[in-house]
């Protein structure tokens, strides 16, 4: 646990001491096989959500369920959600299939190597990131727990705002 949180805090550490980080150029892949590097995702100037999240995480799938569930609202106000599956060669066939049956609306992708996670300083799952209308992030967190996806909500909100 406290080796988890030195990891987090230097994690942020080197976050703060870039001023606002933006995604890092790295090439992950769409559900269909497509490439894209991570550095060009984003929402048309409106804050977006980054989930790193994998199929055999319980908290991970908890928080994707809870946001599909107020998801519309979130729709509602330019909101999008982008989720990230680190999902290794074991467990990477299991990832199209949830989301199909969970019907999951979001943005999809593998890391199929592990750059953009790394990357990004992922060590627990879920670890999800707020990012700004100029991509750059802004809050993150890496657990979950009932009533998160209102609290994302209203800082993508007051983001909104800015």
């Amino acid at each position: 646990m406290y080796l988890t949180l030195c990891i987090l805090l230097a994690a942020q550490h080197v976050l703060a001491g870039q001023g606002r980080s933006s995604l890092p150029s790295v090439t992950i892949v769409t559900l269909d096989g497509e490439t894209v590097n991570a550095a060009s995702l984003s929402n048309d100037g409106k804050p977006f959500v980054m989930s790193f999240w994998a199929t055999w995480c319980r908290p991970c799938i908890q928080e994707l369920n809870a946001i599909d569930e107020i998801y519309h609202e979130w729709r509602d106000h330019g909101f999008v959600l982008f989720a990230v599956s680190t999902d290794d060669a074991r467990t990477r066939p299991n990832v199209l299939p949830m989301v199909k049956g969970r019907g999951w609306d979001y943005g999809f992708y593998l890391d199929e190597n592990g750059d953009f996670r790394r990357a990004m300083g992922v060590t627990n799952l879920p670890h999800t990131f707020i990012l700004n209308g100029a991509g750059e992030v802004v809050h993150q967190h890496t657990t979950f727990s009932e009533g998160m996806e209102w609290e994302m909500f209203d800082l993508l909100l007051d983001l909104l705002e800015e």
